[in-house]
């Protein structure tokens, strides 16, 4: 995080917040205030602060403790959010896979992608060796979450396991090229844990969650 941003976001209150909503579809501020520790009005204040920034927008949901009255109002991250957090990629790493483009032709991205994640794959597979599947995914969640990607483990070798993401740290170029980008990470996970992996992305405002499942072999 640069230094213009640490000063606009100011207290570590907000970043708490910030985060928080990072992992989550948006959240009330009760919500907030319980799993924070934090007064009412003080996360309200926050968040309020937060919006006239740019970092939060509000939406309204359904309350599901009262079937009968008005919607929840919810606060969720917006996209310029995404500046709060690491990346991986630049707009040079754009400029450049667009001129190999021009300079060797459509299929140049592909390409030079494909041989990055290979890459990554390798480096991965190579930390987390050995083990039951579920040590592996454990290991590889950590990994993940190392380089940013906000990523936990979920699930059990019954019903399947699942690693999610809350951050893309190449959000861009999963903007630029997203049926590549998304087959690519699906394929560095399939590449790393030995199995079929199947992944599912859900992006709404500055939210964002990639879901890899995967299950033990038949």
């Amino acid at each position: 995080m640069n230094q213009r941003l640490i000063a606009e976001i100011g207290k570590s209150q907000r970043l708490r917040i910030v985060y928080q909503l990072k992992r989550t579809r948006g959240m009330s501020v009760g919500e907030l205030s319980e799993v924070l520790g934090l007064s009412y009005m003080g996360i309200k204040q926050y968040c309020v602060e937060l919006e006239k920034s740019g970092y939060l927008d509000t939406f309204r949901r359904p309350n599901a403790a009262h079937r009968i009255g008005r919607p929840e109002l919810v606060y969720r991250l917006t996209p310029k959010s995404r500046e709060l957090f690491p990346s991986a990629s630049n707009p040079l790493t754009l400029e450049l896979l667009r001129s190999a483009e021009v300079l060797y032709g459509p299929a140049a991205p592909e390409k030079l992608l494909y041989l990055t994640f290979q890459r990554h794959a390798q480096e991965c597979a190579a930390r987390i060796s050995g083990g039951t599947l579920a040590a592996r995914a454990a290991a590889f969640a950590r990994l993940r979450e190392e380089e940013g990607c906000m990523a936990g483990l979920e699930g059990d070798a019954q019903e399947g396991y699942r690693i999610v993401e809350h951050h893309s740290p190449v959000a861009d170029l999963l903007e630029a090229y997203p049926a590549l980008v998304a087959r690519l990470e699906g394929e560095l996970f399939s590449r790393v844990l030995g199995v079929p992996v199947h992944r599912e992305q859900v992006s709404d405002s500055g939210l964002y969650t990639a879901t890899f499942s995967f299950a033990e072999p038949a």
